[in-house]
């Protein structure tokens, strides 16, 4: 039980709880722990989002496509992660994302209403979940100040940023350069150019038909603070 309270305090949304009060939650909650091997999938865009999903060990692939699947972006999430919490509640609770086990992956999966008693149950619980839900809220306020005023650069930044979770590594956007320059209004020698001055600074690499992005913490400094 001692390696389980562990794991559970090494989930972002459970953080700063004291082992006493999740053995608590452990003998009033459903838990459902569940296995997936490497190349499984583990939910398919547009699912219902009815339970939080946490990884607790291995790591998976997410992606976003649009419905013409000419642009995707992919990330690598990894234990502890939970996989799009956002989700769970408001008006939109489908799961925008794919998501296939890249390793042996455990999950661990609670139901929205016992995820709600739980969150009702202790405020550090609520705190993390609310602080998750800000922290994305923000990005998004962040993101339009950048493409309303923001340079090339900024606009390029929030896009990747606000369709990819913060410890997301190994992340792609898989789309023609032609596509993308048509999309940011601008012309293709300055999309290049934009793309050769990221590269250089260590942030990104690119190719006629991907970005890929070596420092996502760099790429969210590139957007300007509110």
């Amino acid at each position: 039980m001692d390696s389980m309270y562990e794991i559970l305090k090494g989930l972002p949304l459970f953080h700063g709880a004291t082992s006493e009060r999740i053995s608590d939650i452990v003998g009033k909650a459903k838990f459902h722990f569940l296995k997936y091997l490497a190349g499984e999938r583990i939910i398919t865009a547009g699912e219902q989002c009815t339970h939080v999903k946490f990884i607790i060990s291995g790591k998976v692939r997410s992606s976003i496509t649009n419905p013409s699947e000419r642009f995707k972006v992919a990330q690598t999430l990894s234990a502890p992660s939970v996989i799009a919490p956002e989700f769970l509640f408001g008006r939109a609770t489908n799961y925008p994302c794919t998501v296939d086990a890249l390793s042996d992956t455990s999950i661990l999966q609670i139901s929205k209403n016992d995820y709600m008693t739980i969150l009702n149950r202790d405020h550090i619980f609520l705190y993390n979940f609310l602080n998750i839900l800000s922290m994305n809220a923000q990005k998004s306020v962040d993101g339009i100040l950048a493409l309303a005023s923001g340079d090339l650069e900024e606009r390029i930044a929030f896009w990747i940023i606000a369709l990819t979770q913060k410890n997301g590594t190994d992340i792609k956007v898989t789309c023609r350069q032609r596509d993308l320059y048509s999309l940011f209004g601008v012309q293709r020698t300055s999309f290049i150019a934009t793309l050769e001055s990221m590269k250089q600074r260590g942030i990104i690499d690119y190719n006629s038909n991907e970005i890929i992005v070596l420092s996502r913490a760099d790429l969210a400094k590139l957007i300007q603070p509110i």
